[in-house]
């Protein structure tokens, strides 16, 4: 039998506050197969993002076992648990969450200088020639529309060829028109690298387009 890609058993994130413990995410099983793509939906506070940056290595579960690319991350420090991702995961958010600073080419080799891979600049500049911004590569993120920003950051997270893409509500700060194509730009990226992406939207018909959707309600899937 094949393993996963994702493997979460018996998920538990629970927070304190001043009222008291409030329970994220409460008892979650989920397994993703290598080369599929997932739909994650629910309402907003239902824990869609912590579930995925749990599986991401940012956000440690209370209790039960994530094992990603057959590694359990609870076994990692918080530098290995880096070092993991960059080698395995790419992550698009809704913010972009580029460096401003930095020109586009810059922001997408720099995972590839954090690794110490040679060539860094070369592969970027393909990575962006890819989702169609080589006349943006000298630009800084204030210089680009949010769809240009957002398919800078496909191409950060794509660069390294990381297995995983997570996308969490990437159209959610785009017209519908761009989000359209940012999302056709997704799918074809998996498609093409038969990479493994779970898509956390709000959008119906985005899940739609995965192999599989799942829905998170208060913290468990119902679906």
């Amino acid at each position: 039998m094949t393993q996963p890609l994702i493997a979460l058993q018996q998920l538990h994130v629970s927070l304190s506050s001043r009222a008291g413990k409030v329970d994220i995410l409460r008892g979650v099983d989920l397994s993703v197969a290598r080369g599929e793509t997932l739909g994650l939906v629910g309402p907003s506070g239902s824990g869609k993002s912590t579930l995925l940056m749990v599986m991401a290595g940012l956000e440690p579960p209370t209790s039960g076992k994530v094992a990603v690319a057959g590694c359990d991350l609870q076994s990692l420090d918080e530098d290995a648990r880096a070092t993991f991702r960059r080698r395995h995961i790419g992550i698009v958010f809704q913010s972009f969450h580029l460096i401003a600073g930095m020109t586009a080419l810059e922001n997408v080799a720099l995972p590839l200088e954090l690794a110490g891979h040679a060539g860094g600049f070369e592969r970027a500049a393909a990575a962006l020639d890819a989702v169609g911004l080589t006349a943006r590569a000298a630009h800084y993120p204030v210089q680009m529309s949010g769809g240009e920003q957002q398919r800078t950051a496909l191409a950060r997270a794509l660069v390294t060829d990381p297995p995983l893409l997570l996308a969490d509500e990437p159209t959610g700060n785009l017209d519908r028109a761009t989000g359209e194509s940012v999302m056709a730009l997704i799918a074809a990226s998996v498609a093409e690298r038969n990479m493994t992406l779970v898509l956390v939207t709000h959008d119906a018909a985005l899940a739609e387009s995965c192999d599989r959707v799942v829905t998170l309600r208060d913290g468990q899937l119902v679906s």
